[in-house]
C-alpha cells in the first residue's frame, strides 16, 4: 500500500474539500437569492438558476432544500456580495467575488492573501474595466442544432455561441440580457447544465510557466477563503 495509498488518499480528500467548498458557495447563493425574491423557484429566476447549478455539481437535494428553508428564516444571517479587485504577480488582473456577513474580516483576509502571494489589492474600478460581465450558459449539445439556435437567440441578447473543451454548447449574452436569455432557453425546453454570470477578460496576459505558476498559487490561496465565491483573471 504505502505511497500509492497515501497519494490516492490525498487526492480523495482534496476532492472532498473542493466539493465542500462548492456546496458552501451554493448555499450562500441560495441564501442571497431567497432573501432577494423569496423561496419559491417558480417565482424566483435567480433561485431557479442557483438550484440548477447546484444540481450540476451533484449537491444533494436535501441539502438544497435545507439551504432554502434556512434562508427563509428571519433569524438566518444575511450575506453581502462584494467584489474585490487587484493584481497578482507579474501584472495579472484578478477579480474576487465574495459573499460575506462581515466585510471587515473579508477585506482583511483578501488583502492578506494578495500580499502573501506577491500581489496588490486595488481600489474599486482598478481592474474591472478590463473585463466584461457576461451571462454564460452551458448546454448539452446532443440534439441541438447550433446554427438554428443561434438565429433563435439573437433577439434575446446572444453575443456568442460556441463549444467548450468538453463539447458542451456555450452561450454568452450581456449582463443586462441574462434574465431574458434564461427565460428564452426555458421556453424552448432547454435546461442548461450551468448558468452563471462571469467576468470575461477583454485581453489576456501570457506568461512563462514558472511565472504563471506564481499566479495560480495566489488564485488557489484566495479560492480557499471561506468568504470567496469565485476568482476571475486574465491569465492566458
Amino acid at each position: 500500500m504505502g505511497r500509492i495509498f497515501e497519494v490516492r488518499k490525498a487526492k480523495m480528500f482534496a476532492r472532498y474539500d473542493r466539493m465542500a467548498k462548492q456546496f458552501t458557495r451554493f448555499g450562500k447563493e441560495i441564501a442571497i437569492a431567497v432573501k432577494q425574491s423569496g423561496p419559491d423557484p417558480d417565482n424566483n429566476p435567480a433561485l431557479r438558476r442557483v438550484i440548477q447549478n447546484a444540481k450540476a455539481i451533484n449537491m444533494p437535494k436535501d441539502r438544497i432544500e435545507s439551504a432554502i428553508k434556512r434562508a427563509s428564516s428571519k433569524d438566518t444571517e444575511s450575506y453581502e456580495e462584494v467584489l474585490y479587485e487587484g493584481y497578482g504577480p507579474h501584472g495579472v488582473a484578478l477579480l474576487v467575488e465574495t459573499a460575506t456577513d462581515n466585510t471587515t474580516r473579508t477585506v482583511a483576509n483578501v488583502r492578506s492573501h494578495f500580499n502573501k502571494g506577491n500581489g496588490n489589492l486595488g481600489n474599486s474600478g482598478s481592474v474591472s474595466f478590463m473585463f466584461n460581465r457576461l451571462g454564460v450558459f452551458r448546454l448539452n449539445a446532443e440534439g441541438v442544432d447550433p446554427e438554428a439556435l443561434e438565429l433563435e437567440l439573437i433577439d434575446y441578447g446572444l453575443e456568442e455561441l460556441g463549444e467548450d473543451e468538453e463539447g458542451h454548447l456555450v452561450i454568452r449574452c450581456g449582463f443586462a440580457d441574462f434574465g431574458n436569455m434564461q427565460k428564452a432557453l426555458e421556453d424552448k425546453g432547454l435546461e442548461p447544465l450551468s448558468a452563471e454570470l462571469e467576468w470575461i477578460p477583454t485581453t489576456t496576459v501570457e506568461l512563462p510557466e514558472d511565472q504563471a505558476e506564481d499566479v495560480l498559487k495566489l488564485i488557489a490561496r484566495v479560492e480557499e477563503d471561506d468568504d470567496v465565491q469565485k476568482v476571475f483573471h486574465n491569465l492566458k
